[in-house]
């Protein structure tokens, strides 16, 4: 087992937040499974999607830290959809089953792909309040896989295990990106060969996102990346930045792949930065701590006083 698995603040995780299973679809077959921790008063939550090799655990750090101080953050993991239609249908029952009107999404990689494609598809009648695209792309021609990627259905597990791990940094690594690495292999282990490829199919297959759709909408966007090697180029970064010009960057010096488990107390604050400009408004998603109220009426005693 990876160290991150066995270390004590996963166990603590796993102990403290239940894994729910929800079937929204009419085929049974497609179960939802989610980590949903903070209060539940909060009607627009923080939603992660995972990367194609990651199931919703992988960011318990994010749902750990944030939950601990008023954050609702629910961590989804999707079932086996094969078309990208099927995938938004099946993510906008979700938040209809929850009674969420609209979430921020946190997305990384496939998961921001996905995020922005949400996004898109319900440009009449939105449902993002805003996104933060990790290490994430707008056009999957930059695998070059398309051509292949319907014949994914029928490849071994082994062979798409292989494709996935072809993008794992292979050179020397700090400590804390060589143990994020060890725990998204022990997760891709856990997937099915039919949940492994709806994703690699998702992540492929020819589609590319139309971010006039995304601007219409005005949402506030953050493009988080890494400036050491990671799977997507310099230049599918750029891209990202020209699609949305008007995005707030959060830049990591380092953090490989997966920064959310590897730098998380960098990301953690990154992502406070991003929702606290939502604090007053319908959209907040935090619920103010005991401590806070107690600030803030110290601060309005205070203030009375003078």
């Amino acid at each position: 087992m990876s160290d991150i698995i066995n270390s004590q603040e996963y166990q603590s995780f796993r102990c403290s937040v239940p894994l729910k299973k929800i079937i929204v679809d009419d085929d049974n077959s497609k179960e939802w499974s989610l980590y949903d921790a903070g209060p539940k008063s909060i009607k627009c939550p923080l939603v992660c999607f995972p990367p194609a090799s990651g199931q919703a655990d992988i960011y318990f750090r994010q749902i750990l830290a944030l939950s601990a101080v008023g954050y609702r953050v629910i961590s989804v993991e999707y079932p086996v959809y094969w078309t990208m239609k099927e995938f938004c249908e099946g993510f906008r029952k979700l938040l209809d089953h929850l009674q969420l009107d609209k979430v921020h999404i946190f997305g990384a990689s496939l998961g921001g792909f996905l995020a922005q494609k949400f996004t898109e598809f319900t440009h009449r009648s939105p449902r993002v309040a805003s996104l933060i695209l990790c290490n994430s792309f707008y056009d999957t021609s930059i695998f070059q896989q398309s051509a292949t990627a319907p014949t994914f259905w029928m490849m071994p597990a082994l062979f798409l295990k292989k494709m996935v791990m072809g993008n794992f940094e292979k050179g020397m690594v700090d400590t804390e990106i060589a143990d994020s690495i060890d725990f998204l292999v022990e997760k891709l282990d856990h997937l099915s060969q039919q949940e492994l490829a709806s994703r690699l199919t998702l992540n492929c297959m020819n589609c590319y996102v139309e971010p006039q759709k995304i601007q219409a909408q005005a949402i506030p966007i953050t493009l988080m990346d890494v400036y050491d090697d990671c799977a997507l180029s310099s230049a599918v970064k750029d891209e990202m930045i020209k699609c949305y010009p008007d995005a707030t960057r959060a830049s990591l010096k380092s953090g490989g792949n997966f920064p959310y488990l590897s730098r998380s107390g960098e990301v953690n604050v990154f992502l406070q930065i991003h929702l606290r400009k939502f604090i007053e408004t319908v959209y907040n998603c935090k619920e103010e701590t005991q401590d806070e109220i107690m600030a803030a009426a110290a601060a309005s005693s205070s203030s009375q006083d003078s």
